[in-house]
């Protein structure tokens, strides 16, 4: 699993679609993910079956129905937890604690704490592009 000084995440998939350099590929779960240390990080780990988007970073792009094996960094998985779970706990807690300072009423700070989440995930959604291009997988 790892290779010098980062550790990769390798999966091996079959080619969905093609659109330029990027790769549309279909993971197939294998036994060797429940023993691997990315397990709770990686995306196809959540089901039998994920397709991923991929980037070619040679000039051959493969074809539809080809065998490929995909890389990411485990970096790229710890990144995206911090991005989707972290920081929005943080950001409840915070609301939840300003919130009932000032009002001293925990059922509004509750409210509040949930609905700071709405703008949050709206900001992540909006940034979607940014993101896809730091954790794409690349075709080898």
């Amino acid at each position: 699993m790892s290779t010098g000084k980062a550790q990769i995440i390798k999966h091996q998939g079959i080619v969905e679609s093609v659109d330029g350099h990027q790769v549309c590929v279909r993971i197939l779960q294998a036994s060797a993910c429940s023993a691997c240390a990315a397990a709770r990080l990686c995306r196809s780990s959540e089901a039998k079956e994920k397709v991923v988007t991929a980037y070619c970073a040679g000039s051959a792009v493969p074809v539809v129905g080809e065998q490929v094996t995909i890389e990411g960094k485990l970096s790229q998985g710890l990144w995206a937890t911090v991005w989707a779970y972290v920081l929005p706990l943080v950001l409840m807690i915070a609301v939840l604690m300003i919130v009932v300072s000032m009002t001293e009423s925990e059922g509004l700070g509750a409210l509040a704490a949930v609905c700071s989440l709405v703008p949050y995930y709206t900001g992540l959604y909006m940034m979607r592009d940014r993101f896809q291009k730091r954790l794409m997988f690349v075709v080898q």
